[in-house]
């Protein structure tokens, strides 16, 4: 009778404790996160980019919204796949974030032979920032005054390999705005890489390369100078800072959308309750005026997407720039 007794009550003892064991566990991640233990931002790219301008930019106010500091590292290379990398591999523990984009986590999977992580299955969306829509550009000079004229002058050089265009390097998004076009009007162009938009842009305002794509950030000022003519944008909708200039789709290319987009992830099996509670933090803070404008200045346009719509957008985007990318035989290495 005792031997029974002292079972019963090692039984229930054991049931108390794995019921509060249980209950700490979410407790933790709701209750105790986070602690006075800084969170690191992990930038993938150089310091002075968009995607780490807009780290600074959410950084500062999240520091006070969940009382503890945010640093950013930056750790660059590989178009965002060193960076990325080193994130997938971070504990899966709220404190290491990553501002992602669409170079690293919807077209390096396919630009890379070998990717040290997967842009999908190695994260968990966070939320999206915002995405800035590309301008297609000539030289003041160019006799080309719409997107039909660009698609005709380069077909009439395809023996030599159509129209040159620029871009900051290869696999950039302003190199693949130029392939989803080639891909989608099945007109050739040349493509002509450089280490930057500074001097790709210096190169198409003098006239040595025909056009190129970039953000409104950088051909903007160039505009406005008269020394780049705006063809179309890549987004859906028109730029507010460009509204004469007609969307590719309104030029007749039906369908096209494409948008250099940036994000925020965690690594895979980062708690639910800790994504949210960063989800809604820098939804706050991408809601206030100041960083609506300071978005807007960039040429983006703000993003309300949950993390299930993020995750679902960026299935879709690997899949879209995995066909551009085959179709157009690129690969990085």
């Amino acid at each position: 009778m005792q031997r029974r007794t002292l079972i019963q009550r090692t039984l229930a003892a054991s049931s108390l404790l794995l019921g509060a064991s249980m209950l700490a566990a979410p407790a933790l991640a709701q209750g105790n996160w986070p602690t006075s233990k800084p969170i690191t931002y992990l930038v993938p790219f150089p310091p002075g980019g968009n995607t780490d301008t807009l780290a600074r930019v959410i950084s500062q106010p999240l520091n006070k919204a969940l009382g503890t500091s945010v640093i950013i590292e930056n750790k660059g290379g590989a178009g965002g796949s060193v960076g990325s990398a080193l994130a997938a591999r971070a504990p899966a523990d709220g404190f290491t974030i990553l501002g992602g984009t669409i170079s690293s986590h919807a077209i390096n999977v396919s630009l890379y032979s070998k990717l040290d992580y997967d842009p999908v299955k190695s994260f968990t969306p966070i939320a999206m920032l915002g995405s800035g829509p590309l301008v297609l550009v000539v030289p003041a000079s160019s006799p080309y005054k719409t997107l039909a004229e660009v698609l005709a002058g380069s077909k009439s050089k395809a023996s030599a390999g159509g129209l040159t265009s620029a871009s900051p390097g290869n696999g950039t998004s302003n190199h693949m705005a130029m392939e989803l076009l080639a891909y989608q009007t099945g007109v050739k162009f040349t493509h002509v890489p450089y280490k930057g938009s500074g001097p790709a842009v210096q190169d198409v305002m003098g006239g040595q390369v025909d056009m190129m794509f970039d953000t409104a950030l950088v051909v903007g000022p160039h505009i406005q100078a008269g020394k780049l003519r705006p063809i179309a944008v890549t987004s859906s909708k028109r730029l507010e800072s460009l509204p004469d200039v007609p969307t590719i789709a309104e030029s007749g290319e039906k369908g096209f959308d494409m948008g250099s987009w940036q994000a925020v992830f965690a690594p895979a099996g980062t708690p639910k309750a800790v994504v949210d509670r960063l989800h809604d933090e820098i939804m706050k803070i991408v809601a206030t005026p100041e960083v609506q404008a300071r978005l807007k200045s960039f040429g983006m346009q703000p993003s309300r997407m949950t993390p299930a719509e993020l995750a679902e957008f960026q299935k879709a985007e690997v899949t879209k720039w995995a066909a551009v990318i085959k179709a157009a035989g690129i690969k990085a290495d």
